[in-house]
């Protein structure tokens, strides 16, 4: 499977040594794609680690209900996971190490799946736990640590926690191709958020170093650098609207009220430059992007997020499934920059020895 995987192709060749999956909603196949790079990993003889960012695993989601399909472990793997899941584990495992993370499961233990089978997984949440368990999966001799996402977080696929994405969509999304291909590619241009040049990234990097708000003008004089918090923050950025503002930095979450500053602030400032940490902190919509470049701005993250492959699913649990080759070809001239596989259709067929 693994030389037959352009997914996994990319994954081995990019030097990734921390690969987050994440879905744009419930049910775009991420449990799917999650098992497709596992089963490659175990054919190429990767030693790789896996954790969750939230529950993975259970027979049903906990928001719809719909059955899901179960996380598949190989022999060998690592597994980091909650004491409490390991009573439900389909799999025999063997105790590696404890973690001293705490979960609402239980501690998180690391642990060796001595054999091929399904298992339940609640990992860590917190971005900082999050960290602590990937170190310790590499510790214990992974080559590749797999993050598998939660509905409604990204944090996971920050470039502080992960070196690569893969994006996971499909039918479950709603409406018609077209409208599951548009939104992907919003979600791509918020993710996709370009890294700044080396000469502006010198000079927000007091910014992303101490955290806060920064702003210089023309002549890259800093008129502003506090550790304020991106929720007072659109206060004061709009107490400096009549300075000569050339650059903004902004090193946290980038939400509606702060936004709609930068927005009255491009309108007024020609060839205004923002730079946030990475287009996971931006919790606006695409066409609020196109609206602030239709402003002259221009939007730069200092940390840039790498999208390793994007997977589509074709089936939706409630309703309205597409024909795959369909949505794989139109997928694949829509985001031509971008590794895209359907990981079902794609999967050669087995070989039945009678």
């Amino acid at each position: 499977m693994a030389a037959q995987s352009a997914l996994w192709a990319g994954v081995r060749s990019g030097g990734i040594s921390t690969l987050a999956v994440m879905g744009m909603t419930k049910n775009t196949g991420k449990t799917v794609t999650l098992n497709h790079l596992l089963a490659c990993a175990d054919a190429d003889k990767v030693a790789v680690g896996v954790t969750s960012i939230g529950r993975d695993g259970e027979a049903r989601d906990q928001v719809f209900q719909f059955p899901k399909p179960p996380v598949t472990v190989w022999p060998g793997m690592l597994v980091a996971t909650a004491r409490d899941t390991l009573a439900r584990s389909r799999v025999r495992t063997r105790p590696v190490c404890p973690t001293g993370l705490d979960s609402p499961m239980g501690e998180i233990v690391i642990v060796r799946a001595q054999e091929h089978g399904e298992m339940e997984m609640a990992g860590a949440s917190r971005s900082t736990d999050l960290l602590a368990l990937i170190a310790q999966l590499k510790q214990c001799g992974c080559d590749l640590v797999v993050l598998d996402g939660a509905l409604g977080r990204s944090h996971h696929a920050s470039p502080a926690v992960a070196d690569a994405v893969v994006l996971a969509t499909g039918a479950a999304i709603g409406g018609g191709i077209p409208d599951v291909i548009r939104k992907t590619q919003d979600r791509l241009s918020i993710l996709g958020v370009p890294q700044a040049e080396r000469g502006i990234r010198t000079l927000v990097q007091p910014v992303f170093s101490g955290g806060g708000v920064g702003v210089w003008d023309n002549q890259e004089r800093c008129l502003s650098l506090a550790q304020t918090s991106t929720l007072n923050a659109a206060p004061a950025l709009m107490e400096q609207a009549l300075a000569d503002i050339k650059t903004i930095a902004v090193s946290g979450a980038v939400g509606r009220k702060l936004w709609t500053a930068l927005m009255e602030l491009a309108a007024h400032k020609a060839g205004l430059r923002v730079v946030v940490n990475d287009g996971t902190r931006l919790f606006v919509d695409a066409p609020e992007l196109a609206a602030f470049a239709r402003l002259g701005a221009q939007l730069f993250a200092f940390h840039g997020i790498r999208i390793a492959g994007v997977t589509v699913n074709p089936f939706a649990p409630q309703g309205g499934d597409f024909h795959a080759p369909t949505l794989l070809q139109a997928a694949r001239e829509a985001f031509p920059r971008h590794t895209v596989t359907d990981v079902v259709l794609e999967q050669p067929e087995e070989t039945v020895t009678l």
